[in-house]
């Protein structure tokens, strides 16, 4: 297992994913997933200027995509930066998604850690990282790694739980 960046060589792979979610009616997370796609290369040009350019309302952020030994894409994760108001509230520093043929094997513990370790070489000592309520095999991962539930909270009318994880 390990974490890339975007790549076009992986444009198949990625649409093959895209397409699992998109089969499931749920919602992609994290927020990237929902990027236009039609045109790829120009959808990879955005995520990867995302560490360095600023969209309107965004902090720099990263996007990773977790391969396995096969070179499927069985997951993305988005490392935000730095937090702003809103991410303190919702989306922390750190979204994932594990894509629904993968899940329950270890994989969303595993793309957490990866991702927490592109955090620590951003210089960021402790991550914010939150989920719904509801979202047990979501907390169930932040716990995995050492996430420390800070409260819960109201946002949209869905309780919110917001955990922090000391990166050592």
């Amino acid at each position: 297992m390990k974490l890339i960046d975007p790549q076009v060589s992986y444009q198949k792979e990625y649409l093959a994913m895209l397409q699992d979610w998109i089969n499931t009616g749920e919602e992609m997370v994290p927020f990237p997933l929902g990027y236009e796609h039609t045109d790829f290369p120009k959808m990879v040009e955005k995520l990867l200027e995302s560490k360095n350019v600023r969209d309107k309302g965004f902090v720099f952020h990263s996007t990773h995509w977790l391969m396995n030994d096969e070179n499927k894409i069985v997951g993305v994760s988005n490392l935000r930066h730095e937090l702003n108001d809103n991410l303190l509230i919702e989306g922390g520093h750190i979204g994932y998604g594990i894509r629904p043929g993968y899940r329950k094997k270890g994989y969303a513990t595993k793309i957490l850690a990866l991702t927490l370790e592109k955090a620590k070489a951003l210089g960021i000592q402790k991550a914010l990282i939150t989920c719904n309520k509801e979202n047990i095999g979501s907390a169930k991962t932040i716990l995995n790694n050492k996430g420390v539930l800070e409260k819960e909270h109201l946002v949209d009318g869905k309780m919110q739980q917001n955990y922090w994880i000391e990166i050592p």
